[in-house]
């Protein structure tokens, strides 16, 4: 079966939490060879983040899914010698060390490049390889902070609101992905040179948040924050039903409003001149939201979303994972799949991220144990003595 698009190619994943390998996760989706660099004794951290069943990590089976494993301890002399032969043989590495830490041992990009002329360093951190806060430790919660979105989250008259999830990381991550890709382009056109890509946390979630410094730029105006509204159409927020659900809605085309205020009977407001467009719409976001929520107050979500469906107006339920599990659309596209695992027999998780006609990534396997694949990677690719692994798998240099 075709493995997708980057089939070929070796990715070194030397990351953690959150960003770095979820890029390698995607790389992997679409066909690369990614190879699992852990601590020898610690592992990878990722494996102790979010629910577990049995003592087996369940995040780990899809974050790490189509990666083989090996533990290797980069810090040591021999680790590093190892981790350079097997540089030598990738076209990607993705790290998240601090700045400075590759380079203190000894494999930095000078000396992988020295190896391997053609490799693309994926070097994830918080703030980036330069500036003043290069070496301040990064997390993905920082750059929630500092790209404007928790200013803009919550409601007017609350606190600043984070996401109950790894926001900046994804993000990152998908960005990091990209950026990898077209490294791996411009090596095929430029003679197969390498290069540094420097991907921050801060800079892709600070693009999601939007144009707010350009607006604070030409107008000196600084957002805020508004709950489930927003300032450029309304109505627009979560609604609950009658049977305790929730809903949102979308009015971001004028005929989406139009055919919403006629549909919970009050058809009188689109003759307005206030109602022609979506900001002065938000003006009035108070009187439209009570025509809104007290029509779907008074019905079931069902009823609801069939209402809006048959009116050609926009709206989706508010789902729990369960909902997600659930729902014959996701059902039907196979958003979610079900796949084999050693340890869990059959478990569902997200599908890859985009559907290619011709050439579609797919889960080969799931997340690994840790060091399943060092023999296999050291001994039988790398071509080590089995004896000197055998000694440095004493020593925890190995794994």
């Amino acid at each position: 079966m075709q493995d997708g698009p980057l089939s070929g190619l070796r990715v070194l994943d030397v990351s953690t939490i959150l960003a770095g390998p979820l890029c390698c996760q995607i790389l992997g989706d679409f066909g690369a060879e990614v190879i699992k660099i852990e601590h020898p004794v610690a592992g990878d951290s990722m494996r102790g983040h979010g629910e577990s069943k049995d003592g087996v990590p369940l995040w780990w089976k899809e974050i790490s899914r189509n990666k083989r494993t090996v533990g290797l301890s980069l810090s040591a002399p021999e680790g590093a010698e190892l981790f350079l032969k097997l540089a030598a043989t990738a076209d990607v590495i993705v790290e998240n060390f601090r700045p400075g830490t590759l380079e203190r041992w000894g494999v930095g990009p000078e000396k992988l490049h020295e190896v391997n002329p053609g490799l693309v360093i994926v070097r994830v951190t918080g703030f980036g390889q330069s500036g003043p806060y290069s070496s301040r430790a990064g997390f993905g919660t920082l750059a929630e902070a500092m790209s404007g979105f928790a200013h803009l989250t919550g409601q007017p008259d609350g606190p600043p609101t984070l996401p109950a999830f790894g926001l900046a990381d994804s993000i990152c991550g998908i960005a990091a992905s990209s950026a990898a890709t077209m490294a791996l382009l411009a090596r095929e056109r430029n003679g197969g040179r390498g290069q540094i890509v420097d991907m921050s946390l801060l800079e892709p979630i600070m693009t999601a948040v939007g144009p707010g410094p350009t607006a604070y730029d030409q107008l000196g105006k600084i957002g805020m924050r508004h709950g489930n509204r927003s300032t450029n159409n309304a109505p627009r927020n979560t609604y609950q039903t009658s049977d305790g659900h929730w809903v949102a809605i979308s009015t971001s085309a004028q005929s989406i409003a139009e055919r919403v205020l006629t549909l919970v009977g009050h058809p009188e407001v689109i003759t307005e001149p206030w109602f022609a467009a979506g900001h002065s719409r938000a003006q009035h976001a108070d009187l439209l939201d009570s025509y809104v929520g007290g029509w779907i107050a008074e019905r079931t979500r069902d009823e609801v979303v069939a209402a809006f469906t048959d009116a050609g107006a926009a709206i989706a339920p508010i789902y729990t994972a369960r909902d997600i599990v659930e729902d014959p659309h996701v059902q039907a596209t196979e958003m979610i799949v079900e796949v084999p695992d050693p340890d869990l027999g059959r478990v569902k998780m997200h599908n890859v991220m985009w559907r290619m006609s011709e050439t579609p990534g797919r889960i080969r396997f799931t997340g690994r144990d840790k060091g399943a694949d060092s023999e296999s990677v050291f001994i039988d690719e790398l071509g080590c003595d089995p004896a000197t692994i055998a000694e440095l798998r004493e020593r925890k240099v190995v794994f």
